[in-house]
């Protein structure tokens, strides 16, 4: 675990007083940067000492032994353009060496760069301050950024910078190296996938007279080597811009061109103006993004660092996909999951919404291998993989995978909620009806009626996974539901379009009666719904009998005994309750959630954020938080056992939606927009700012009245708590908040309750 107490709270840094080796490579993933092209891992400057070092390319993968017979597909490292090493008086500035007098790290989320302050004594007594700066650019798709300066403190130092660009992954064999004057260039192809990738860098040095410079080049390896003898108070400063490219099909000749284009670009601009630029993307972000809250720093700090790091993860994707740990790690291979389109996109929508767009175009770029799998399976449409980096399925582990169709449900609902939340209809057109086309087709064509003439979806797999390939799953269903409905409107709303792909009136038709006769299973007697059919006659698991270090449960218990009990690893149905909450009444949605949070233990870290919204929705506002402060805190107290190779952008999602979605209780149906805030004892405010229909709007509450004020475009209806409200530009409206629904509080499984959260001011005091 990282020692929180390294990481002071500050509402808008990231701040490490001090440095841990032996979790340096969880430090690495909370400093990475991105931008959604271009992945820098936190690690230090000097390369050395290092976790898990790595930077990546959006799209950059080599193939790997898969299963079935099917070569597999992995995220793999690029060449490293981060690197400064530093020699002083013959000696390597190394920290596992010498006197570490201090060492700090800054990441501040208005300006997008990592600050790097370090004062050390080599072993032989000599002591120098560096400082060092570093960004990957959010206006500059292909440029990483450092600034690095050395000087000596107690008296002359002679010092040497070397600047490389090193290729040490095995999957790169080296096709070009050049290093002339102060431009270093590097072109390699990973073995398998063919895919040709290029790194340059441009060097600016100042330093006293007398300072030299020299370059050299070999398969693996550019470097230019920087001289300087400094005296005190002299320093002797680099700056570093990177270029990086690449292709699976242009030539050498162009990806170089690429990578001195790019290099031109930043040179002109330059490294104070990369950071300026930097500071105004980022002005804008949160000028319509942030979220403010009184009673919780912690929780502040999280909130804001989830968005940039959501921000960061898809900033210049551009029509590449958005993984499930961004480019922050090597985490699941670098791939991308369903809980980017049901986790990760529904923050975006309504925070940064032309990223959204991006997102989805790529999933459309994928239709034909979704195609393909679907035909490989017997069916009709697209099916969509579990979870992939180029739209093949690399999934292998679990037998869930394979009938993951959710996948495709998922799609098609951040589709519609972005198109309605946007009015894109350039989208709509380009790729939003053909993804509805075939994701609906691949519905009508894995269900089937039975004599009475409900439509049932057999042997499906929802989102939690230890309930695989079960029939008519409610969550699966009533997504299902919800994207057949929209394929055949999006098939009128376009009618010359549909008519191209063939889309019939009697297949509209079709889509439309399998969504009015779905299947959704009910427990008469229990009086709540299934998670799928025939569930809750299942044993339910012995979680009494189960001891704290059992869980996750799939690593120590067979699979086969998980899907045949009621245990539930994450949020499904009560995913549903969210996610197609009209399809609920509020009672019905109070019993669901009271009966499966009996039977949810949270074995993944993206549970906790979706039973925060339902917890807050239903009136239990305690749980509620203490569900947040564990999504919130998951990174950032290091608790979480995956954070050494990346961050789940899934979890971070899960703070925005606990915060925004529960208690501000924002639902977004058709053209309707929603709210019901209510906020726990611990939090005295809530604000946050969203964007719909082109408009911005500014949601303020306390635990008396809530404030609605438009800041941009014409005036809005919207929901609260139920009642019609129309906002306009300088009008703002206030509404009371109604007192709480009384209801038992439901239970956990045993040992799985969250963390009691203290209100601030209790937790201080028990500090002190």
């Amino acid at each position: 675990m990282i020692d929180h107490r390294a990481y002071p709270v500050d509402p808008w840094c990231l701040r490490e007083n001090a440095l841990h080796l032996e979790v340096l490579a969880q430090s690495e993933s909370l400093f990475a940067l991105s931008n959604g092209h271009l992945g820098w891992r936190g690690t230090l400057d000097e390369g050395e000492p290092a976790g898990l070092p790595g930077s990546y390319l959006n799209g950059v993968f080599e193939r790997v032994p898969g299963g079935a017979g099917e070569p597999g597909r992995r995220v793999a490292d690029i060449p490293d353009g981060r690197l400064v090493r530093l020699m002083v008086d013959d000696e390597p500035f190394d920290l596992r060496y010498g006197r570490l007098h201090r060492h700090h790290r800054t990441l501040d989320l208005r300006t997008g760069v990592l600050e790097r302050a370090v004062e050390w004594s080599s072993p032989s007594g000599r002591t120098v301050r560096i400082a060092s700066s570093r960004l990957v650019s959010l206006s500059q798709r292909a440029i990483g950024a450092l600034s690095y300066r050395v000087e000596p403190v107690d008296g002359p130092a002679r010092v040497v910078l070397q600047s490389e660009l090193l290729a040490g992954s095995p999957a790169l064999e080296p096709e070009a190296a050049e290093a002339a004057g102060t431009r270093l260039h590097l072109m390699h192809r990973t073995r398998q996938s063919g895919q040709r990738i290029g790194v340059a860098a441009e060097h600016t040095v100042a330093g006293p007279d007398g300072t030299a410079t020299a370059v050299e080049s070999g398969p693996e390896l550019a470097r230019l080597t920087v001289t300087s003898a400094l005296r005190a108070g002299q320093s002797l400063g680099l700056e570093k811009l990177v270029a990086h490219g690449w292709s699976a099909v242009r030539s050498r000749h162009a990806v170089r061109s690429q990578l001195d284009a790019a290099l031109a670009r930043a040179t002109a601009t330059g490294w104070a103006g990369l950071v300026a630029e930097q500071r105004q993307v980022l002005a804008a972000f949160w000028n319509k993004a942030d979220v403010e809250l009184e009673g919780d720093a912690e929780i502040q700090q999280a909130v804001r660092f989830a968005l940039f790091q959501l921000y960061q993860a898809a900033a210049r994707a551009e029509q590449r996909a958005v993984a499930a740990k961004g480019l922050t790690g090597p985490g699941h291979d670098g791939h991308c999951f369903w809980d980017t389109e049901t986790h990760v996109l529904p923050v975006l929508t309504y925070t940064a919404p032309q990223l959204v767009a991006q997102a989805l175009r790529w999933r459309h770029s994928t239709l034909p291998a979704a195609r393909r799998r679907a035909r490989a399976l017997g069916l009709e449409g697209a099916a969509f993989p579990a979870r992939t980096i180029d739209g093949e399925e690399c999934a292998t582990h679990l037998p869930a995978d394979a009938s993951a169709f959710h996948v495709n449900a998922g799609v098609a609902d951040a589709l519609a909620h972005y198109t309605a939340a946007t009015d894109d209809l350039v989208l709509d057109r380009e790729a939003g009806l053909e993804l509805l086309v075939h994701t609906a087709r691949l519905w009508r064509s894995l269900g089937h009626h039975d004599p009475a003439g409900t439509f049932h979806l057999d042997g499906v797999s929802g989102p939690d996974e230890y309930s695989g390939d079960a029939d008519d799953n409610l969550y699966t269903n009533l997504m299902a539901q919800q994207n057949l409905r929209a394929a055949a409107d999006a098939a009128e709303r376009n009618a010359d379009l549909a008519v191209a792909l063939g889309v019939s009136d009697e297949e509209t038709a079709a889509w439309r009666d399998a969504a009015l006769h779905l299947a959704v299973p009910f427990d008469e007697r229990l009086g709540v719904h299934e998670q799928s059919a025939g569930f809750t006659r299942h044993q339910v698991w012995d979680f009494a009998g189960t001891g704290p270090g059992e869980y996750p449960l799939l690593r120590h218990h067979p699979y086969f005994q998980l899907r045949r009990r009621q245990v539930v690893q994450q949020p499904d149905l009560v995913l549903a309750l969210y996610r197609r909450g009209e399809a609920f009444g509020p009672e019905q949605k109070a019993r669901d959630f009271a009966y499966y949070e009996a039977l949810t233990v949270r074995d993944s870290p993206i549970a906790a954020g979706v039973q925060a919204v339902l917890a807050a929705e239903t009136g239990h506002l305690a749980l509620a938080y203490d569900y947040l402060a564990e999504t919130a805190l998951l990174d950032l107290d290091g608790t979480v056992h995956d954070l050494r190779d990346g961050l789940r952008l899934a979890a971070l999602a899960g703070v925005w939606l606990a915060l925004v979605a529960g208690f501000g209780g924002l639902r977004h149906h058709g053209d309707t927009l929603a709210f019901a805030p209510r906020l726990p004892a611990q939090l005295a405010r809530l604000a946050f700012t969203v964007q719909f229909q082109r408009r911005v709007l500014r949601v303020e509450t306390t635990a008396a009245e809530t404030r609605y004020s438009l800041l941009e475009g014409a005036e809005l209806q919207l929901w609260h708590h139920g009642e019609p409200l129309t906002v306009a530009r300088d009008e703002p409206a206030v509404r009371p908040v109604p007192p709480l629904p009384d209801r038992p509080a439901p239970t956990q499984p045993a040992g799985r309750r969250p963390r009691h959260r203290r209100r601030s001011e209790d937790r201080a005091r028990t500090e002190e």
